[in-house]
C-alpha cells in the first residue's frame, strides 16, 4: 500500500487475441496483455514500467515479447550523462539558425531519410483499450474500502551540404545568355572543402603547440571540456532573434485556464498529426480520443502533470507529457505533434534534446529524476531506431527485467527480433511470483489476499488468470496493487 493509504486498482484482461501491428502492418500479429487501471500510484506505475508495461490513457498494457511480430523493448536514456552526438549537434544548430536568422535547411524526402521522430501512436501499436471504464467502479466507494483481517499490508539528421552558409548566394536565375556570374566564386567539391578545413586545423594545432612551448600559459581545463547539451541549445541565439520558440509548462487539468486556452488547438494538432503520419481517419483521432489518449490518467501524482509545449508563432508544434514526482524517476510519456510548418523534422528532432535538458533541470530539484524514458524501442522497425541514438541508454531484458546497455543488445537483436538480452543464463527475475496466496484482491469493497478470497469463493475457477496477472506484474506489485474481483 502506498503512503497515505492510496491503492492502485486494476482489472486484468489477458491477451489471447492478436491485433493489427502498426510497425510491420501485420493484420493480427500484435499481441499484448492489458488491464484497465481505475487508479494507480506513481510508485506502482514506475515499477510496472520497469517490467515492460506502458500506459495509454487508463489502459495499461505489456507486449507479449516472444509472440508479437515486432517486439517492443522498454528504453531509457541516462539523462545526466547524455551528450549530443554529431547529428544532434547539427540538428540543434539548424534550429538555432532558423530561430535567429530564419535560415531554412534543405529537407530530404527520400524514404528512410527523415530526421523527424514519429510519435508512438496507440493505433500504431495495435493496442485496443476499452472505450470506457469496464465496470465503472464507484470511486467514492473505493475511498472507504476495508481490509480483511487476513491481509498483510507490509510491502514486500540528415547530413548538411558542405558549408552552405560560407558560400550563400541569392536564388536569382541569370538572364539567358549571361552564363555563370564571374563575380561569384567557382563551385568546389565537398571533398576538397573538407581537406582544406582539415589542413587548416592541423596547421592551427601546430602553431598552438609551438607557441605553448615558447610561452607556456596556465592550463585551462574548462576550454578542453566538450560543450554541454545546454550550451548547444542556447548558443548563437541573439537577444532579438527573428523567431522565438516558447516553452510552456501547463498542468493537464480542465480546471486550469491555461490548459483550456490551448486545448482545442492541441486536439486539432493531434488529429492532424495522426491523419498525416499514421493514416488515421478523423473518427479515430477526434477530441474524445485525444482526451482519452493524452489527458485521462489513473495516476495519483505526488506533484503534478505537465504539458510541455513548444509554441512557434502561437501555434503548438510539440506536445509532451511529463510526470514529476519527488519519489520516482521521470517516467512520463513523450508525445510529438508537428504542424504543417516547413522545417518540421529538425524542430521535432531538436525538441527531444531539449526534453532531456529539461529532465536534467528537474533533477536539480528532485535528485532521483535521473532517467528519460523514450517508451518502446523496436529494432525491427526502421522508424523506431532513432531512439537508440540517445546514449547512454539501456534496454530492458524481457525475461530477467534487468537493464543492459543498448550496445550490448544490438548484436543480439540483429540476429533475432526477440532476444533475452541478458547473456547470463543463470540470471532470473528477482521479483518473480513466489506466493500466489499473497496477491491482493478487491472483492466487495474489501481488501484481502487471494488465499482468503479463494476460501470464500469455493469453486472459483480464476486461479490461472490471477496467476498469469501476478507473474506479469511481479510479486512486489502483486502485493500492493488491488486486482478487482466481481
Amino acid at each position: 500500500m502506498a503512503a497515505g493509504g492510496s491503492y492502485s486498482i486494476v482489472e486484468y484482461f489477458g491477451g489471447d487475441d492478436g491485433y493489427r501491428c502498426g510497425y510491420c502492418k501485420h493484420e493480427n500479429g500484435n499481441f499484448s496483455h492489458g488491464m484497465w487501471s481505475h487508479t494507480m500510484t506513481v510508485q506502482d506505475y514506475q515499477d510496472l514500467i520497469d517490467r515492460g508495461w506502458r500506459r495509454s490513457g487508463k489502459y495499461v498494457y505489456k507486449p507479449i515479447m516472444n509472440k508479437t511480430c515486432c517486439p517492443q523493448y522498454t528504453i531509457r536514456c541516462h539523462a545526466l550523462n547524455f551528450h549530443p552526438s554529431k547529428t544532434h549537434k547539427k540538428t540543434l544548430k539548424k534550429v538555432n539558425r532558423f530561430l535567429s536568422k530564419g535560415e531554412m535547411p534543405v529537407e530530404k524526402h527520400d524514404e528512410g531519410q527523415h530526421e523527424g521522430e514519429p510519435m508512438d501512436s496507440v493505433h500504431e501499436e495495435g493496442v485496443q483499450p476499452p472505450p470506457q471504464d469496464p465496470l465503472k467502479i464507484d470511486h467514492s466507494e473505493v475511498l472507504d474500502i476495508s481490509t480483511s483481517p487476513d491481509t498483510d499490508t507490509t510491502n514486500s539528421t540528415a547530413p548538411t551540404t558542405p558549408r552552405d552558409d560560407a558560400e550563400k548566394t541569392t536564388n536569382v536565375t541569370p538572364k539567358p545568355g549571361k552564363g555563370v556570374d564571374p563575380n561569384r566564386p567557382l563551385c568546389r567539391k565537398a571533398k576538397d572543402l573538407r581537406k582544406e578545413r582539415r589542413l587548416q586545423k592541423e596547421q592551427q594545432k601546430q602553431q598552438e603547440a609551438v607557441s605553448s612551448t615558447v610561452n607556456p600559459a596556465p592550463s585551462k581545463s574548462s576550454s578542453n571540456q566538450p560543450k554541454s547539451l545546454e550550451e548547444f541549445i542556447t548558443e548563437s541565439l541573439p537577444n532579438d532573434p527573428l523567431h522565438r520558440l516558447e516553452v510552456r509548462l501547463v498542468p493537464v487539468s480542465f480546471e486550469d485556464p491555461d490548459f483550456l486556452a490551448s486545448y482545442e488547438q492541441s486536439a486539432a494538432l493531434y488529429a492532424r498529426y495522426q491523419i498525416t503520419v499514421h493514416g488515421d481517419t478523423p473518427y479515430e483521432c477526434g477530441e474524445s480520443e485525444f482526451k482519452r489518449f493524452l489527458c485521462d490518467s489513473p495516476l495519483e501524482v505526488s506533484f503534478f502533470f505537465l504539458s510541455f509545449k513548444y509554441i512557434y508563432f502561437k501555434h503548438t508544434i510539440r506536445f509532451s507529457l511529463f510526470l514529476k514526482s519527488c519519489n520516482v524517476k521521470l517516467s512520463g510519456y513523450m508525445f510529438c505533434s508537428i504542424t504543417h510548418m516547413p522545417a518540421k523534422h529538425y524542430f521535432c528532432s531538436g525538441s527531444l534534446c531539449r526534453e532531456i535538458a529539461f529532465t536534467r533541470q528537474l533533477q536539480q530539484q528532485s535528485p532521483k529524476l535521473s532517467y528519460y524514458y523514450l517508451g518502446f524501442y523496436v529494432h525491427s522497425c526502421p522508424k523506431m531506431l532513432y531512439k537508440g541514438q540517445y546514449r547512454p541508454s539501456d534496454l530492458l531484458c524481457p525475461e530477467t527485467y534487468t537493464w543492459l546497455t543498448i550496445e550490448r543488445c544490438i548484436p543480439r537483436l540483429d540476429i533475432s527480433a526477440y532476444s533475452r538480452l541478458n547473456e547470463n543464463a543463470r540470471a532470473g527475475d528477482a521479483r518473480a511470483l513466489k506466493e500466489l496466496g499473497r496477491v491482493l484482491v478487491l472483492h466487495r469493497r474489501t481488501v484481502m489476499p487471494y488465499a482468503a478470497y479463494a476460501r470464500k469463493r469455493k469453486g472459483s475457477n480464476d486461479e490461472k488468470e490471477v496467476e498469469q496477472y501476478a507473474s506479469l506484474v511481479g510479486q512486489t506489485c502483486a502485493e500492493r496493487i488491488l486486482l478487482y474481483r466481481a
